[in-house]
């Protein structure tokens, strides 16, 4: 496990040392879980915002289990994903003094983010009433199923119950057999990214009102728009999206082709790409010049016989023939690549989008780089995923100001969990 990590990926490349952070001075407590909250609380923490992740002693955060776990690390690979640049504190919420010490340290913050299912945060005395008392200019975001309020506010959600209630799953696969959901968590992964920018949005509002708001986002809400544009296409047309496999149901030919030794996707988004693919990559000016194949709808009518016309000649040529010839034609396109294929890509690496970090126990982790780029502000330099209160006696010393006997009374009150005599002690810098 992590064995070529080495020699597979480069070592992460150190910010300028004293570019400022785009969210410093930003303090976010986080009490979200799995993947929605706490990816949302990721893009925040790699923008420079101190992310406090509350976190049940002992078992935390359940995706810690989430597989593969490393042994090393007694989390798996999805936490480590999700959760770089954090400060990991264990409260057990049911105790008294775990909530007085959450309260204490909300009075401190500028957001707070939880995903409970409804009701689990005002059961805690924490929900946005509650936490507004403590600190009026708060930002709160609930991270929710379907919502705080209605008929559905009881019902829990995944990401793959969003993507076959919102449609989602109704629109993808082959035509003569079921939908199929995609087996990346896309749906969660866009409600984080909906959730960062309304948290970005609030505070942007609050440095001109001075108020804080509640925010809400729903995964189910996320879904539907994650349908895209097919929603607005059946209002206009009264019909549901037809599942196309590899196909476009809007533009042809766009789909997968092979070459002589593997699989290239195309998109011709419109007819001056599909004359460029035909002219001067397969050499067929007289294909570009014909009446039948002169619009998009045209062209649908007639896709199997210009499927075949392409693949025949696809298969003539290894892919770097064509991708060379398509590159310079500017016609889109792209190799089918696995997973590992495509981290350990020409274009991944160009990109940095996978490297590797150091990590006092395992001595480096890989770390999969968000897609911003900022020219003033860059990312802050990743620190992996914590364990779980890994950094509770820190914080719990350097912000809220405890001393030893404050610690150890709580301790004995069970607010880190009745198995804690006291929160172990970690001089680990976030």
């Amino acid at each position: 496990m992590l064995d070529n990590i080495e020699a597979d990926f480069p070592e992460h490349t150190p910010r300028p040392a004293q570019a400022p952070k785009a969210l410093q001075g930003i303090r976010v407590v986080d009490f979200s879980h799995f993947i929605a909250g706490p990816f949302a609380t990721m893009i925040l923490a790699d923008m420079g915002a101190e992310v406090i992740k509350i976190e049940a002693p002992g078992r935390g955060d359940d995706l810690r289990r989430y597989p593969p776990v490393h042994p090393g690390l007694n989390h798996g690979a999805p936490f480590v994903w999700t959760n770089r640049n954090k400060q990991s504190v264990a409260l057990d919420l049911k105790s008294p003094e775990g909530v007085a010490i959450a309260r204490e340290l909300i009075a401190t913050a500028d957001v707070v983010v939880e995903n409970f299912s409804t009701g689990v945060m005002a059961r805690f005395g924490l929900d946005y009433e509650a936490c507004r008392k403590i600190r009026p200019e708060i930002i709160y975001c609930s991270v929710s199923a379907y919502g705080r309020e209605g008929r559905f506010s009881d019902r829990l959600g995944f990401d793959p119950i969003a993507q076959v209630e919102s449609g989602f799953v109704s629109m993808n696969g082959y035509a003569d057999r079921e939908g199929v959901r995609a087996l990346s968590p896309v749906m969660d992964i866009s409600t984080a990214m909906m959730a960062c920018n309304a948290i970005l949005g609030a505070l942007v509002a609050r440095e001109r009102s001075g108020h804080g708001q509640a925010v809400e986002i729903s995964l189910f809400d996320n879904a539907v728009l994650m349908t895209g544009y097919a929603t607005m296409q059946h209002l206009f047309s009264g019909a549901n999206p037809q599942r196309q496999g590899n196909t476009s149901p809007d533009t042809c030919p766009s789909g997968v082709f092979q070459a002589q030794d593997c699989s290239f996707y195309i998109n011709c988004g419109n007819d001056k790409i599909f004359q460029r693919l035909v002219s001067q990559v397969i050499d067929r000016a007289d294909l570009a010049s014909a009446d039948i194949y002169a619009t998009g709808p045209d062209r649908i009518r007639r896709r199997e016989e210009l499927f075949a016309i392409l693949g025949d000649a696809f298969a003539q040529k290894p892919w770097s023939h064509w991708q060379a010839r398509m590159r310079v034609a500017g016609v889109p396109c792209g190799q089918v690549r696995t997973v590992g294929e495509a981290i350990r890509s020409p274009e991944a690496r160009e990109r940095g989008l996978v490297t590797r970090i150091p990590h006092d126990r395992l001595g480096w982790v890989p770390n999969v780089n968000l897609p911003i780029r900022y020219s003033r502000t860059p990312i802050v330099d990743p620190v992996a995923a914590p364990a779980v209160g890994q950094h509770t006696e820190n914080v719990l010393r350097e912000l809220l100001g405890y001393d030893d006997a404050r610690l150890a009374r709580l301790a004995e009150a069970g607010a880190f969990g009745a198995d804690a005599a006291r929160p172990p002690r970690q001089d680990v810098e976030v």
